[in-house]
């Protein structure tokens, strides 16, 4: 029991200090107030917001794009990377302009996206598409390519072929490659959406801190950072839960 409760404080031990000392830097104005906000100030600031009900808003727009970015990228890196790792003349076709798309810098096609796509709902869900899609096709990619050729061979001597090797030897075999990419994706897709969201928009946890910003609001832009980090740790959260229970067959995930 001991061991459990030790396991699940760890994590929290590092950010704990650093939320120690950056009250104490705050209390002893090392830096100014208004420059650098305590983290009483910046929660009694994110109190209000939730409150008034705008910080709910704003979250759920950030969501909303963020999810519907990672579905769609996600399910098209996914598609390729299986395609790919099955066939041998969709690779030939398709990998060499995969890889040079995706050594093109994502974010930095965001004045072309304007361009092309304005400043609406499209274009910052598309960089989020284009930030998460390599990640999971490459992933995907590996995961079928590497399954031990032994378990493969196997399930020929048992009459497994096309849909049912891929089911149950080809499939499985990938999942810890598959989630891996997974679990990073899901990190390029904040990155990405905080970039998105400077794009003209009126809601979004971005819009909050672009707007902070000119009003010189520092206590929100924090918010909005610390906002952005929780979120990434709870989708990374979900993420490892959905790994132990997909691969809990694997005795690598039930250490």
């Amino acid at each position: 029991m001991k061991n459990i409760w030790l396991d699940r404080v760890q994590p929290w031990i590092i950010p704990m200090i650093l939320l120690v000392v950056w009250e104490i830097v705050s209390s002893l104005e090392i830096v100014s107030p208004s420059l650098f906000p305590s983290p009483i100030t910046v929660l009694l600031s994110g109190w209000q917001l939730t409150v008034s009900g705008e910080l709910f808003q704003h979250v759920l727009a950030s969501l909303s794009r963020a999810a519907v970015g990672m579905l769609i990228g996600g399910l098209i890196g996914f598609i390729l990377g299986i395609l790919n790792g099955l066939s041998n003349i969709s690779f030939r076709l398709t990998d060499t302009t995969i890889q040079m798309i995706r050594n093109i810098p994502h974010l930095a096609l965001l004045p072309l996206v304007i361009v092309w796509l304005g400043i609406d709902e499209g274009a910052k869900i598309f960089l989020v598409v284009l930030g998460v899609l390599f990640p999971v096709y490459i992933n995907t990619y590996h995961g079928i390519r590497t399954v031990d050729p032994g378990f493969i061979e196997m399930g020929k001597m048992y009459n497994l072929k096309g849909w049912g090797l891929f089911k149950h030897i080809l499939f499985p075999g990938a999942l810890p490659s598959i989630f891996v990419g997974l679990r990073y994706a899901l990190g390029v897709m904040w990155l990405t959406l905080i970039v998105a969201e400077t794009i003209p928009t009126e809601e979004g946890i971005g819009y909050l801190a672009t707007n902070a910003r000119e009003f010189m609001q520092t206590d929100i832009i924090i918010l909005s950072i610390v906002i952005y980090a929780m979120l990434g740790k709870l989708a990374d959260i979900i993420a490892q839960k959905g790994e132990k229970k997909a691969l809990k067959w694997n005795a690598s995930y039930n250490k």
